[in-house]
């Protein structure tokens, strides 16, 4: 058992980060373009606008708080994570504020954009060949440091307060008010840790919302084989190319149960989705933004085939700058041998009839 530590520290400690959280304001919902007649608004959450540039800003927090209020972290505390990426980046950010040092476990693979940003907050990468290897080494290093695994993979779902506290899902509702359909008929997210959709999950029922839950899984991710057989052990054991929501198996934090539908997207799916939104909206946004606009147009096509009204909520995860060398690279894709090209033209079908043939 670890010795207490001090409490002075540990209340500066919440202090300096509940005070980051004052300084930045609520992150923007924009609107995606579809035809009036519809009767259906499609809305992206913009969370690249944080600090640290992505959905991960609120979990890092989060983590960080549950282990100070925990007594898991103090003053000479070594923080260790395993991440793909922008998850560490975040933490990264936030143990620069507290002094403290942090190591983070990543896939040999994770793009050279995200590896500076995790150095330049004074995060140091230790490097893994393959994706699955991340967790016990993280657990090792850890132990060797006498450090606080941050352990995003278990602890996502239980760090944020589902009930509220200016949690993602309060903040989407809030924003919704003043909209033509304030309750959306459907909110999309990917299942990089579990821990957004089971707060949005949660929360949607803890305030007795009709809203539905659909999560979105890109090729190889082990998610939508866990929902589909109810097995919590599934596994693919193969790495995901959309950085930030594909996992090797299905993670601990995952809830299922608060889930009402789930989509596997192809890749090139989601990477087209994401060259449609910069050219529609301006927007540049990573890969598993794409992949939740590609749930998001099934979702919208299936609606109008029923005559249904209402809104569609997704999120816009991180910026497109971290990509540039991937997926906004055409040599990076005929190297992956991805064919952007017949995704595209469904997403241009699809906006001009409102038919999504997935």
């Amino acid at each position: 058992m670890s010795k207490p530590h001090s409490r002075a520290w540990v209340r500066e400690a919440v202090r300096i980060i509940e005070a980051d959280a004052n300084r930045s304001a609520d992150t923007h919902l924009h609107v995606f373009p579809l035809p009036p007649e519809w009767g259906i608004d499609l809305y992206l959450k913009d969370e690249s606008v944080h600090p640290t540039g992505s959905l991960k800003h609120r979990l890092a927090r989060s983590l960080i708080l549950y282990g100070l209020v925990n007594g898991h972290i103090g003053p000479d505390t070594v923080l260790v994570e395993a991440s793909s990426g922008s998850t560490a980046v975040s933490e990264a950010y936030f143990a620069r504020m507290l002094g403290l040092r942090f190591v983070t476990v990543v896939p040999r693979r994770t793009s050279k954009e995200k590896i500076a940003l995790i150095e330049f907050y004074g995060g140091e990468c230790h490097y893994v060949d393959a994706a699955p290897a991340m967790y016990p080494e993280a657990e090792r290093l850890a132990a060797e440091c006498n450090g606080h695994y941050l352990d995003q993979f278990t602890y996502a779902e239980r760090a944020t307060d589902w009930r509220g506290n200016n949690n993602i899902a309060e903040s989407v509702f809030a924003q919704m008010r003043a909209e033509r359909h304030p309750v959306p008929s459907w909110i999309v997210v990917g299942a990089g840790t579990g821990g957004t959709s089971a707060t949005f999950g949660r929360y949607v029922r803890y305030k007795r919302h009709t809203t539905k839950i659909c999560v979105v899984d890109p090729e190889n991710s082990s998610f939508y084989g866990a929902w589909e057989t109810g097995a919590a052990d599934y596994a693919t054991g193969m790495p995901s190319r959309i950085e930030g929501i594909g996992r090797p198996r299905c993670e601990p934090s995952f809830v299922p149960g608060v889930i009402d539908e789930m989509f596997q997207v192809p890749d090139a799916g989601s990477l087209a989705a994401i060259r449609l939104l910069r050219d529609r909206t301006g927007h540049w946004a990573g890969g598993s933004t794409g992949t939740n606009l590609y749930g998001a147009f099934q979702l919208i096509s299936r609606m109008l085939a029923d005559g249904q009204a209402g809104s569609v909520v997704t999120l816009l995860c991180d910026g497109g700058e971290r990509y540039a060398n991937t997926y906004y690279s055409d040599e990076w894709l005929g190297e992956q041998g991805i064919d952007l090209a017949p995704y595209r033209a469904r997403f241009d079908e699809f906006l001009l009839t409102g038919r999504f043939d997935a």
